[in-house]
């Protein structure tokens, strides 16, 4: 199993460069909306969900003045950085379980499975070498993220200059 403070560490890594990158989103929202970023920031403020501020980038992406650069661009972002956030969001409402010596042994989801028979709760996944794994390249892929969405906020003439 993994030692309580390697998973906590990845955690927090991960959460830091989540938060890091949803707060870019601010510059794509003052680019495609062609706003100050103080207008963009109330926006995204406004929006309290990374769902809801991912679903905003998306539609407006989507509409015709957006050019098919810039929207090819932009909607790859999202579509990985919603892939990731399935990552994040189970580290970040899961219940951990712990083993004999105190070490973290599974993750289990905190959600409802319901069909005709039963209802079940929380898929559980066993905190090994495997799930650490995928848990870093987690963290390299937002990473990566990251500076696609930066290389697109600096190539922005609308934006760059309030960098």
């Amino acid at each position: 199993m993994a030692a309580m403070s390697d998973v906590l560490l990845r955690v927090g890594r991960l959460n830091y460069v989540w938060t890091n990158t949803e707060s870019l989103l601010i510059y794509i929202i003052a680019h495609l909306l062609r706003v100050e970023k103080d207008a963009a920031i109330v926006v995204f403020l406004t929006l309290n969900t990374t769902r809801a501020r991912i679903d905003l980038v998306e539609r407006l992406a989507k509409l015709a003045s957006t050019s098919a650069a810039d929207r090819k661009a932009i909607l790859s972002a999202m579509s990985r950085l919603k892939k990731e956030s399935k990552t994040r969001n189970k580290y970040n409402h899961c219940i951990y379980s712990f083993d004999e010596k105190g070490e973290i042994s599974s993750t289990q989801l905190m959600r409802l499975v319901e069909d005709d028979k039963e209802i079940r709760y929380g898929k559980i996944e066993q905190m090994d070498a495997r799930e650490i794994d995928l848990l870093e390249k987690s963290i390299a892929e937002i990473v990566a993220i990251s500076r696609a969405l930066w290389a697109f906020i600096h190539a922005s003439p609308r934006i760059s200059g309030e960098l």
